[in-house]
């Protein structure tokens, strides 16, 4: 063989091996990678559960005195005694005395001056008689027996105003001794003893506030009046009541909702409404402001779940629910209530199911999941989401 031909051969097998290695190195080349599985998304969960659940509507009260009065002097005089400031009193206790000694003379006069008029109005009622006898016998003008008449019916007016006067002095020295009206405590002192007080002083002396049991008031929209009306008899039926820690959210007590205003305050379109606490620890005081929550009905066992398992898309509320191979399925849900970070479903979950209440926006139906930490139930799970609510 010659060398050019020996050339072109071995040029034609060298030109075989690189369309051979371009072919192999196309076909792995560009061979698809395989996909990456897709990681878990990270929830937190809970489980349905059955329980009782409370409905009530919630409102900011103010505690004030179930009574509360303010003394303040019917006479004038000087000041000589004030009950002690903090102290706890019963009706007819001691509040306020005043000096009583020009009130006690007056009435001593009083007194004097109808045992005087009395002893006339008898001389004067003998007389008429004795003219009346010598009347009949015709021994003395009939216009003597007749003015005597007069005077006995003046010395009778005489004796009233008399009397008038002397129960007038007996109820200024009543006034001089204050006694308490109302079983309470004892307010600050506003006037100290020595003090010269009047009966056009308004600011009050002292105070006393009945404070077991206590009052809180707070107002409703109308738009609820009628149904606690409804749920109440007409507010003849007590309906449960709390009392609520503005600062801190401690229970401050229970009481019941008894009185209703007799009218809706067209200004802000609400109604007054008073509850009745027995208040036996003093846990609350007067003018202190709480939140108020008023049972309306208890769902008994109702299946609950967290609120934050609640989502809410284009076709309305749903939940995401655990489903076999650690993935979840979006469920429409039907909300009875919500309450205090707990939904009521009326359909959609069943008791004992798992449902999502945190990482709901990394996922889709379908979506494999890893819980955090333990399932929580239906109670602690609505703690968490009101948690992350606040």
């Amino acid at each position: 063989m010659t060398p050019p031909a020996r050339r072109f051969r071995w040029g034609f097998v060298a030109l075989g091996v690189l369309l051979v290695g371009l072919i192999a190195w196309l076909a792995l080349g560009n061979k698809p990678a395989k996909p990456k599985a897709t990681p878990p998304v990270a929830v937190t969960l809970a489980r349905a559960t059955a329980q009782d659940v409370p409905l009530y509507v919630t409102a900011l009260g103010a505690a004030q005195a179930w009574q509360g009065v303010l003394i303040n002097p019917q006479i004038n005089g000087r000041l000589t005694y004030v009950a002690k400031e903090g102290d706890d009193v019963r009706v007819g206790s001691l509040l306020v005395e005043i000096d009583c000694g020009p009130y006690q003379a007056a009435l001593t006069q009083a007194q004097g001056a109808l045992r005087r008029d009395q002893a006339a109005l008898a001389g004067a009622r003998v007389d008429l008689a004795r003219y009346q006898t010598l009347t009949a016998q015709n021994s003395i003008a009939r216009q003597t027996m007749e003015d005597e008449e007069a005077t006995v019916k003046q010395d009778e007016g005489v004796v009233l105003a008399d009397q008038g006067s002397v129960r007038a002095a007996q109820v200024n020295v009543a006034y001089c001794r204050i006694p308490s009206p109302v079983n309470g405590r004892v307010g600050v002192r506003l006037v100290d003893p020595g003090n010269i007080v009047s009966t056009t002083l308004t600011t009050g002396i002292i105070s006393v506030n009945q404070i077991q049991p206590i009052a809180v008031t707070f107002t409703i929209p109308q738009g609820q009046f009628q149904h606690l009306s409804d749920l109440s008899a007409g507010f003849t039926r007590p309906l449960a009541t709390e009392a609520l820690s503005q600062d801190t959210g401690e229970d401050l007590g229970a009481g019941e909702l008894i009185v209703a205003d007799n009218h809706v305050d067209q200004t802000t379109g609400s109604v007054t409404m008073k509850a009745r606490f027995e208040n036996p620890e003093r846990q609350l005081w007067p003018g202190e402001f709480v939140n108020v929550r008023v049972t309306l009905q208890t769902l008994p066992h109702a299946t609950t779940i967290p609120s934050a398992a609640v989502n809410q898309g284009p076709n309305g509320p749903y939940a995401y629910v655990v489903v076999p191979g650690n993935k979840v399925a979006a469920r429409p849900v039907v909300v009875a209530a919500n309450q205090g970070g707990i939904a009521v479903i009326q359909s959609g979950v069943q008791v004992g199911d798992m449902v999502v209440t945190d990482g709901q926006m990394s996922l889709r139906p379908g979506s494999v999941i890893a819980a955090a930490g333990a399932p929580a139930s239906g109670a602690a799970g609505a703690k968490s989401g009101r948690k992350r609510g606040s």
